[in-house]
């Protein structure tokens, strides 16, 4: 047995390209299998930290001897989550609450070892959206980066431009706090295979 061997309990391709942008690489890539319905009375960070464990639950019970990592990302307004927008009315709901309010971005993440050790974090990031039109809203729906998105929005592409102030981990908006994802995968005892981390840089390079 590898013990050094890691999975990420995701489906999310943001969170697997973060984590190979600090050169961290699983083995595989697993979708847990649960519920994400929030109780009436969780709070934001709560309920992130909570779905995050259980992901990487669902995953340990099958897969025993390995790293797993998972997470889950939510975005509060108070203490009301908003969802991951399904479609546009949703996002639109979302959008027209966030503008020019600030907001929190929560990240949960579990990682658990091979001896089955656990370790978390709640990462928060608090951001400021810009006052939005009605024809932003409308053409920011049009792109379609919103689907599946917490909060209705995805800060990597255009509504990059709404952002008027953050405060905290940008990866966390993302998807994944990569310090603290990297710190928690260390404590634990996993070890970076620079050998991967230099063949990928290798693939992308041939590609660009």
């Amino acid at each position: 047995m590898n013990n050094n061997k890691l999975i990420l309990a995701s489906a999310s391709p943001r969170r697997l390209e973060l984590l190979m942008q600090v050169g961290v690489v699983p083995d595989e890539v697993i979708h847990p299998n649960i519920s994400e319905e929030k109780s009436i009375r969780e709070s934001p960070s709560n309920y992130a930290l909570r779905v995050a464990k259980e992901k990487v639950y669902s995953v340990s019970s099958h897969k025993s001897g390995f790293f797993i990592i998972g997470a889950d990302t939510v975005v509060s307004c108070g203490r009301d989550v908003l969802p991951k927008a399904e479609n546009t009315d949703q996002a639109r709901n979302c959008l027209q609450r966030l503008s020019g309010r600030r907001h929190r971005v929560l990240t949960g993440v579990a990682v658990i070892s091979p001896k089955s050790v656990l370790a978390t974090a709640v990462v928060e990031t608090r951001v400021r959206f810009k006052r939005l039109t009605d024809k932003e809203v409308e053409s920011y729906l049009i792109s379609g980066e919103w689907k599946g998105k917490a909060g209705g929005y995805a800060i990597q592409g255009f509504a990059d431009s709404f952002v008027v102030w953050i405060n905290g981990s940008y990866s966390n908006i993302v998807g994944l706090p990569l310090n603290q994802t990297k710190g928690l995968l260390n404590g634990l005892g996993w070890k970076m295979h620079f050998s991967k981390y230099i063949k990928i840089n290798e693939m992308q390079n041939i590609k660009d």
